[in-house]
């Protein structure tokens, strides 16, 4: 029964990831005095893609979370122009694919911290953010090998720009996603009943 539950949430991982690359994060922001009765949609600048990687954590476990994400860099690298900038083994050389690796250990670590205890908020927020954490270093120790090794053109690359680019500009659109997922995760789990 656990295995077939596994897998289920393995599909759906790996539909929300695949959709979550997609679609962008927005917050609705209200007029504090709701003088025009207005409320604006401000974008996060970020997609609910980590958001999806760490919600099956949450909710499937990490055997679940880990083949969906495996599945997802496999078939981005081999079959379908899923990723963000395309597909194909030529993703290799691009700055991000750090990020995408990062999923395995991210979904990993969200999904066995998520399930050492009953749901309550602060695991389900601890797990997340460790999971953030797990990406955002798998993709930094990537981009700085690939500088070392010169898998990019330096001129293309600068390596300070890309820490900009890739990890401290989209961090607090990610959190914000963070606190939706841990919201999310922890009502679904009481739903549930797991």
């Amino acid at each position: 029964m656990k295995t077939s539950r596994e897998i289920l949430w393995a599909i759906v991982g790996l539909i929300l990831t695949i959709g979550g690359t997609f679609l962008e994060a927005h917050v609705a922001n209200p007029n504090a005095f709701w003088v025009d009765r207005d409320v604006k949609i401000l974008s996060l600048g970020v997609t609910y893609q980590i958001g999806a990687v760490l919600l099956v954590g949450c909710l499937g476990g990490k055997n679940a979370a880990v083949i969906s994400q495996i599945a997802y860099i496999f078939l981005g690298l081999t079959l379908l122009p899923i990723f963000s900038q395309g597909g194909g083994l030529g993703y290799l050389k691009e700055p991000s694919f750090g990020y995408l690796l990062g999923f395995i250990p991210g979904a990993w670590l969200c999904g066995n911290l998520a399930y050492k205890a009953s749901p309550r908020l602060e695991l389900l927020a601890f797990s997340c953010s460790i999971g953030l954490l797990a990406i955002h270093l798998v993709g930094l120790s990537y981009l700085i090998l690939s500088k070392i090794f010169s898998v990019f053109s330096s001129a293309s690359f600068p390596i300070l720009l890309a820490i900009q680019t890739y990890s401290i500009s989209p961090l607090p659109g990610q959190m914000a996603v963070v606190c939706a997922v841990t919201v999310l995760a922890y009502l679904l789990r009481k739903a549930m009943f797991y």
